[in-house]
């Protein structure tokens, strides 16, 4: 069977990508992708290799947006303010992209080196974004873990409803970046030990 005309990968991605942000990476199977698509599911093997295949394309299409969404927002800026800006682009990412941020979240395969390299991107974003506060080895090690963690588990709590009181959740982000930012300059200082 040939490939329908004007449906290449980038086409079939985009669509997973909208059932996934709508759905849920979970509802992303190659028979919803099929019916949205209005093809036959067999058709879907021009461009993928079944089911993980597709999860994985979608996986390393996330990195790649998210990469490039928080180099755009952190160029030209350092310390607090690049911090800050890194911090508000990932938010923004997950909230605009909730099922491309949940397909993220899976670990590579070892022998996976494309997606292994798409993830070293936005860690070396995270790094590059820290740098300016002077931290090395193990206490700079400790810094890109806490933010990565406080990100993710701000983002994880909002998409499941975690946060029932009525507080608006953008100044409890705000607080706790500010807060993360007072801790790495005490660790910087030498105010925590590591």
């Amino acid at each position: 069977m040939s490939p329908r005309i004007g449906l290449d990968l980038p086409a079939l991605l985009h669509a997973a990508t909208e059932i996934a942000d709508s759905q849920g990476i979970e509802a992303v199977t190659l028979a919803s992708l099929a019916q949205k698509l209005q093809i036959r599911s067999p058709s879907l093997y021009n461009h993928i290799n079944g089911l993980p295949d597709l999860r994985r394309q979608l996986a390393l299409r996330g990195l790649e947006l998210l990469a490039d969404q928080l180099s755009r927002e952190v160029e030209g800026r350092s310390g607090d303010d690049a911090v800050r800006a890194f911090c508000a682009a990932y938010l923004n990412f997950a909230r605009a992209h909730p099922g491309l941020y949940e397909a993220i979240q899976r670990a590579p395969e070892p022998e996976d080196k494309l997606l292994q390299q798409a993830g070293g991107a936005v860690v070396d974003q995270v790094i590059r974004t820290m740098a300016g506060y002077g931290l090395e080895g193990d206490a700079a090690i400790h810094a890109v873990r806490a933010i990565r963690s406080l990100l993710h588990g701000f983002v994880s709590l909002e998409r499941q409803g975690g946060f029932g009181m009525p507080l608006d959740l953008d100044v409890t982000f705000q607080l706790m970046v500010e807060t993360f930012l007072a801790g790495v300059k005490a660790m910087r200082d030498g105010g925590a030990s590591t």
